[in-house]
């Protein structure tokens, strides 16, 4: 009985074992890695080196390009400072009646009145009034001119470094250009500037402008019957 029983068992688990590997087939099986077919390396062909070739290289192309430059031109216009003004520069030429000669003059915005330089300065009367003798050295000429007018009036002159004078004055007609007008001058001993007259403001007021980058603007004056 024991002998039954004990086979029945061993019966038993045989079929339950060749159920087991029908329902889980390859279960027993271990995977074997794939087998990798080797990579035939291709074949290495004999490398030979080219033989060495002089290069020369060219001289390289110069091109010439024009370049063109666009500079703007500026029109300057001369547009006069004042219009009806006489321009004048710092040095000019004055006409002076009498005696009728021309001489060169410092144009001088600073002083007030218009001064000649004169030689020997000899006051006298006429007629009850006071007059005055004084010559006037002529441009390229050994002989002065002698010139006798009548004294308008006598100004203190004060200078700065120098002592004052006491000066005549007188009415002279001026002519610059073509500007003339009669002014008071006063007379001054020669010998005080660096040329022969000074022209101040009495004859610049209302009359010219001067331009201090010029000199000789006007030229000579255009008056008939002076030297």
């Amino acid at each position: 009985m024991q002998r039954f029983s004990l086979l029945w068992f061993m019966l038993t688990l045989s079929v339950l074992a060749g159920c087991e590997s029908l329902m889980y087939p390859g279960r027993d099986r271990v995977a074997q890695p794939a087998e990798v077919a080797p990579v035939a390396e291709p074949a290495r062909a004999a490398v030979q080196c080219p033989e060495p070739v002089e290069v020369i290289c060219a001289e390289p192309e110069v091109k010439v390009v024009e370049r063109v430059i666009e500079r703007r031109v500026e029109k300057i216009v001369e547009v006069p400072v004042a219009r009806d003004k006489l321009v004048l520069g710092t040095v000019e030429k004055v006409a002076i009646e009498p005696p009728g000669l021309v001489l060169e003059s410092v144009v001088d915005t600073g002083s007030p009145t218009s001064t000649l330089q004169v030689g020997k300065l000899t006051p006298f009367e006429r007629d009850g009034k006071d007059w005055i003798r004084f010559q006037i050295a002529q441009p390229g000429a050994e002989a002065p001119v002698s010139v006798e007018l009548p004294i308008s009036r006598n100004v203190r002159i004060e200078r700065l470094g120098f002592e004052s004078q006491r000066r005549p004055v007188v009415e002279l007609n001026l002519t610059v250009g073509q500007a003339t007008h009669m002014v008071e001058v006063n007379l001054a001993e020669a010998g005080d500037f660096d040329l022969p007259m000074l022209l101040g403001r009495n004859f610049l007021k209302d009359a010219a402008v001067v331009d201090v980058s010029r000199r000789n603007v006007q030229g000579l004056p255009k008056i008939d019957g002076v030297k």
